[in-house]
């Protein structure tokens, strides 16, 4: 009983964090872990987990979506699809032993990605200027990370679209969340038809999930992007620095 009501804090908390900024896969992955799942199985199930609530989110943000222009939706959200069905896939076919180890790295490069997203994307600008299939391409390969992990991917994209001068908050958040629940979305699908979800902790995790997804788009409105964006940075560096010292034991 315990361990259902910490996993379903931990997709409060998550959902929230995915609404607001993202990575809610550092909560929830570590969770399952800790309840017992094995690593693959934990990173589809908390996939699992956190998808409704991506889609709660984007439907939250459904105005501010609509001013997102710069860059046509519809392609990106077919290039998301694909790439998060190859993502699933790959983790599918990945040994638990090896992605065990993969884990710390995975964390590592989400973690950075969150905390300097918005800087590598505007040193880009200045020395690239990427054309619209690229960044069609540069989409599906995020897509496939993730599919196949997914911490801080939205950060990722939105870093990407900097790249175009693309500098709407709002509208990126909005798109963002739209494109990561796509790419969920098809990796979800694939995950249900194997045997890596544990159905019983996914439901209770995605019942906080959805709650903290709609809370937490309404709640990031209020609150400074800077002190989110710290705050969410300090908690995924304790994430990765566990999971390293774990390894290293």
């Amino acid at each position: 009983m315990e361990i259902n009501i910490l996993i379903f804090f931990a997709g409060l908390l998550a959902g929230a964090m995915n609404s607001a900024a993202g990575g809610g896969s550092f909560v929830t992955l570590p969770t399952l872990v800790l309840a017992g799942l094995p690593s693959v199985s934990a990173n589809a199930t908390s996939a699992v987990a956190l998808f409704p609530g991506s889609l709660v989110g984007a439907w939250a943000y459904r105005r501010e979506c609509r001013s997102f222009t710069a860059i046509p939706l519809k392609p990106m959200i077919g290039a998301s699809l694909a790439g998060g069905l190859l993502g699933a896939l790959l983790l599918h076919m990945t040994p638990t032993r090896i992605f065990d180890s993969l884990i710390p790295w995975l964390l590592a490069l989400g973690t950075v990605a969150f905390s300097l997203g918005p800087k590598i994307g505007c040193l880009l600008r200045k020395s690239v200027q990427p054309g619209y299939p690229f960044m069609l391409i540069l989409q599906a390969a995020l897509a496939v990370y993730g599919g196949y992990f997914g911490g801080a991917v939205g950060i990722m994209m939105m870093a990407a679209w900097s790249v175009f001068g693309i500098t709407d908050i709002r509208s990126m958040n909005a798109a963002k969340t739209l494109l990561v629940g796509m790419t969920n979305a098809a990796a979800v699908i694939y995950f249900a038809g194997t045997e890596l979800v544990w159905w019983s902790q996914s439901i209770v995790m995605l019942t906080g999930a959805v709650i903290g997804g709609y809370g937490g788009a309404c709640w990031v409105r209020r609150i400074s992007p800077q002190r989110l964006r710290t705050g969410i940075t300090i908690f995924n560096v304790v994430i990765t620095v566990v999971f390293f010292v774990q390894r290293m034991r």
